[in-house]
């Protein structure tokens, strides 16, 4: 007889997460040990229950799915985390992966298959949504390419963004220098970390010197 598989489900939506459960808690290898219905819960549950899988909603209050990904694996680095998302865009999904997710499935998941993602990720086996797994490949061809550019998909004002973030300027710094508001600079860093598949700023900042977008004079 197998070990039972527990399970956190953390979904901001109480009926989704209702909905899961009742499932699950049909099949006799899995059980829930809890439900999150925020990020920050859900890396606190973790680190109380420290449960084989967490199902992880990406779009929640507080923290989010991708920063509660992270610190779920610093929390409980035995926790295997499932993506469970609506969301299939490259700024959704490269971030989660980075940020330590095993599997990465969509809503529309047939139950069976969800059932059968949870034990695959107990078993440290991992899932994607087709369309996840082609983005994956096509971004792995092009980072074996011979003269790969990282900023190629970045305009020039993010571009300008990037540099001002890499030598360690704030948002407001940043809409002072380039005149313009700070939403528009909030909004020009979020695309400039979905399109270089960044967790945050920093990661940004240490890219922009290693791939040799920033020189010495910079500083």
């Amino acid at each position: 007889m197998t070990d039972t598989i527990s399970l956190l489900i953390a979904d901001d939506h109480i009926l989704v997460r209702q909905g899961i459960r009742a499932f699950l808690e049909l099949q006799p290898d899995l059980t829930v040990v809890g439900e999150a219905g925020s990020g920050e819960a859900a890396v606190r549950m973790a680190a109380e229950l420290a449960p084989d899988v967490v199902l992880m909603d990406l779009v929640m209050p507080g923290i989010g799915g991708v920063e509660a990904t992270r610190q779920v694996k610093q929390a409980s680095p035995h926790s295997q985390v499932v993506v469970l998302t609506s969301y299939h865009e490259d700024e959704y999904i490269f971030p989660a992966l980075r940020a330590g997710a095993l599997s990465y499935v969509l809503k529309d998941i047939d139950p069976d298959a969800l059932a059968d993602t949870v034990r695959k990720a107990a078993r440290g086996e991992s899932v994607l949504h087709p369309r996840v797994a082609a983005r994956v490949v096509q971004e792995l061809r092009g980072a074996r390419s011979d003269t790969p550019n990282l900023f190629t998909e970045l305009s020039d004002r993010e571009l300008e963004v990037l540099r001002l973030i890499a030598v360690g300027r704030s948002n407001t710094e940043i809409a002072d220098k380039l005149v313009i508001s700070e939403k528009t600079v909030k909004g020009h860093v979020s695309n400039i970390l979905g399109k270089l598949h960044m967790l945050d700023r920093t990661q940004a900042a240490v890219l922009a010197w290693q791939q040799g977008l920033m020189t010495r004079q910079d500083t």
